[in-house]
């Protein structure tokens, strides 16, 4: 459904102009006292100018950072647009994001008020605000703190008077298209995180395009649960979901998705394939649990759904009989997983990392599908991205109108169009070397294929060159891993090195059940990773993953650990992708230990990890 975008529109204004058009339809769905309560449009825009209204009595100037650090909920949604409707700049903050990023971004961006949510931060805060100068004030979305510089959001609004409403209407209209809406920072996988340019002009094109991808529209419900500063929900699960006057409902937080899915019945869910991976396996542990027969008509109807799947991506019509047992597996199996999904679910879009093969087969098979994208926090969100009309497993999809794709010789991804940023901001040399003819370098390598869908092998900074010259592509050997149940998480290592290595986080229950059926004693997990049998075990389906891989390949080491990577070790972004360098860094010694031990006999091991991963020496069994 195409969006109607004046030239020279800005965001808040597209806002509140379809807010007049149906007031009181419900734009977002909160859950207050353990039930959801709707917020109409008329509201919504009226909180929207509040914010704005407090801000201009701040004397907030144009082009003015205004840092967002709060969990997702309508406040964002008010502070986000009051800030922009005043001509300020947005910058959001993961609300898990640690002291160090936290300075460093709000000193970068010369943020002049915080809007917080957490009062620990705050406290935080306090110690580090002569590192802030810049930082006039620091909102507080809950509780009090007795300083000159933090406010309650109470009183921050309640400075606004009607002078400062009718100033707004000017200060609206003056925004111009081309005007700095947000400042983006990337998550820091591979250095200090730099803010990303992105204009008006860069999201409403994104928008558009997206809005020529998916049939959304005033029927519909998204649930919302990634961080809304993380620029893919926010672009596609916010700002899109509002310019079609679909209803965002929010999750309580990510844990309580399972819930929130059946209490908001949501007909689109926008997520990253670490989530889907998590349901795919709980879903197949529990098949894997259950009785015999259980498992043969599970596997039936899987089977069933992969034919009738297939059959449609040929573009092809299911035979009768095809159509009549594919009735009876939604029935017998593929109903129960719609129910627990809210009974309403049309399909799920994944983006931000590489979406397993298999996860994406079964959900296809379930009648529940996941749409890969591509996008990047440069590129305002996707600019690539599987349809119902337009679907191949394996590819991001088929570029989105407005934008132009080139692959380099080397392989590199170039883009160009409507959403690609402005540069880096206060970096003009990040900015040159990502911005070159015209073409934004993204860093991905990828291929197109003769009818036009991109595919993903691998960021260029994190293909692996061995000692001997050849390349790895460390996703797909790390995805061929999480792919088999035995395996929950996997990073591959080796550059410069003579062999690659691993390190394998199990399935902890797979292990469980394994150690019991073989009499071995565990008190913990630590146990089971260091166990001589196990390892053997592990081995044994290393081996079988790996078969018919070129030797250079494969792994010949690995060490199975006692823990998944946490975003307490800073070792995930919020979103769940690995951060290869402080990973490696954490292991360090315990990696190249590996490489070391060789002359010793010592083949694969098991590390315990208790507190910092490097602050001891590995334990390993030969």
């Amino acid at each position: 459904m195409p969006i109607e975008v004046a030239a020279s529109e800005t965001l808040p204004r597209k806002i509140l102009d379809l807010a007049q058009r149906d007031p009181g339809r419900p734009a977002l769905r909160y859950k207050v006292q353990g039930h959801y309560l709707d917020i109409p449009w008329k509201l919504m825009a009226g909180e929207i100018r509040r914010y704005a209204a407090a801000l201009l009595a701040f004397d907030l100037k144009p082009g003015e950072r205004v840092a967002i650090m709060a969990p997702n909920s309508p406040r964002w949604v008010y502070a986000d647009l009051g800030i922009m409707a005043a001509q300020g700049v947005t910058v959001p903050l993961y609300q898990t994001e640690g002291l160090e990023n936290l300075l460093h971004i709000l000193r970068d961006s010369g943020s002049r008020v915080l809007i917080l949510a957490s009062l620990v931060t705050a406290g935080e805060l306090v110690a580090h605000l002569g590192e802030l100068p810049k930082l006039e004030q620091v909102v507080l979305l809950e509780g009090r703190l007795e300083h000159p510089r933090f406010t309650e959001v109470s009183e921050f609004l309640a400075r606004a008077h009607d002078s400062h409403h009718k100033k707004l209407q000017k200060t609206l209209a003056r925004g111009q298209a081309s005007d700095i809406a947000t400042l983006v920072y990337t998550s820091g996988t591979t250095g200090p995180p730099k803010g990303v340019i992105l204009t008006h002009d860069n999201i409403l094109g994104a928008i558009r395009a997206a809005a020529t991808a998916f049939d959304i529209g005033p029927g519909d419900v998204c649930l919302s649960f990634l961080p809304l500063s993380h620029v893919f929900e926010r672009i596609d699960g916010y700002y899109l979901m509002l310019c079609q006057r679909a209803i965002i409902a929010y999750a309580e937080s990510i844990d309580t998705v399972p819930l929130n899915l059946g209490e908001a019945c949501p007909m689109l869910v926008i997520g990253v394939p670490r989530l889907f991976e998590k349901m795919y396996a709980r879903i197949m542990e529990q098949v894997m649990s259950g009785s015999w027969l259980k498992k043969q008509v599970f596997f039936g109807a899987l089977k069933i759904g992969r034919a009738f799947a297939e059959t449609r991506q040929r573009n092809a019509e299911p035979s009768p009989w095809l159509r009549y047992s594919m009735a009876l597996a939604h029935k017998a199996v593929f109903v129960r997983l719609r129910e627990r999904l809210g009974g309403r679910m049309r399909f799920f879009v994944s983006g931000g990392a590489p979406l397993m093969g298999n996860v994406a087969e079964f959900f296809l098979a379930a009648g529940i599908p996941i749409y890969e994208g591509y996008g990047l926090t440069e590129t305002a969100a996707g600019i690539a991205v599987n349809t119902a009309e337009q679907l191949r497993l394996g590819t991001v999809g088929k570029v989105l109108p407005g934008t132009r794709v080139r692959i380099a010789e080397d392989g590199e991804i170039l883009l160009r169009g409507p959403s690609i940023f402005q540069g880096y901001w206060k970096n003009p040399e990040a900015t040159a070397e990502a911005l070159q003819d015209g073409w934004l370098k993204t860093g991905d390598i990828g291929e197109l294929d003769r009818d036009g869908f991109l595919s993903i092998t691998d960021r260029k900074k994190d293909l692996i060159v061995t000692a001997g010259g050849k390349k790895i592509a460390p996703q797909n050997l790390e995805n061929r891993f999480k792919s088999d149940r035995l395996f929950s998480n996997a990073l591959i290592y080796g550059d410069g090195k003579p062999y690659l290595t691993a390190l394998l986080v199990p399935n902890f229950e797979i292990l469980e059940s394994f150690a019991r059926q073989n009499k071995i004693d565990f008190l913990n997990h630590c146990d089971l990773v260091t166990h001589p049998h196990i390892l053997e075990m592990v081995r044994e389906h290393v081996d079988a993953l790996q078969a018919g891989l070129p030797s250079f390949s494969r792994i010949k080491r690995f060490i199975l650990i006692s823990r998944d990577f946490s975003s307490e070790g800073n070792e995930v972004t919020p979103t769940l992708k690995l951060k290869r360098h402080i990973i490696a860094r954490n292991f360090h010694r315990i990696l190249e230990g590996i490489y070391l031990a060789e002359d010793q006999g010592i083949h694969d091991s098991g590390f315990c990890i208790v507190g910092e991963p490097d602050a001891q020496p590995p334990n390993k069994v030969p």
